[in-house]
């Protein structure tokens, strides 16, 4: 397994779904339920296979994530990534917010995934300050070894998309 520079690190402003990788990763909660926001375009763009296919895996503790098929979507799988709600940061939020990320890459090497796009993982309904978010997603996608070779970061917003600019240092 390698370690970045091996991984390339993008940061694009678009919709998760279209993106045309290996893997998307859904920003999931504990049910792996349709929800508003980036679950829920991945849930409507996936189509109705998807409700069942993550009701049988029963859930998901915070900071860990499972993967389903993709069905409609441009991507094979989806990686489901339960994030942290922000508790105000002293719940070790810091701490399961990386673990999302760094189990998600881990479910990507098991699916064989060489491309992951990832969304703010717990910026929106969780309540997760995107600056710090940011800071981490980037930090722990480079500090984690794996087999992806693309990890793409596709931002909502210009908001985002700024705050992983960044966090990226350009």
């Amino acid at each position: 397994m390698g370690v970045e520079p091996d991984v390339t690190l993008e940061v694009v402003e678009g919709d998760i779904t279209h993106q045309p990788v290996d893997a998307i990763v859904n920003a999931a909660n504990h049910h792996l339920a349709p929800g508003s926001g980036v679950c829920g375009a991945i849930f409507a763009a996936a189509g109705p296979a998807i409700r069942e296919a993550c009701a049988a895996l029963g859930g998901a503790e915070t900071g860990d994530a499972k993967a389903t098929p993709g069905f409609q979507l441009p991507a094979p799988w989806v990686i489901h990534a339960v994030g942290p709600v922000w508790h105000g940061g002293d719940l070790g939020e810091a701490a399961l917010l990386a673990s999302c990320y760094r189990r998600s890459l881990e479910v990507a090497d098991e699916l064989g995934a060489s491309s992951v796009a990832f969304p703010a993982i717990s910026t929106g309904n969780f309540g997760y300050p995107l600056e710090p978010a940011t800071q981490i997603a980037i930090a722990t996608v480079r500090a984690t070894s794996t087999d992806v070779q693309l990890v793409r970061f596709v931002c909502f917003d210009r908001a985002t998309r700024a705050a992983y600019d960044h966090a990226m240092g350009y």
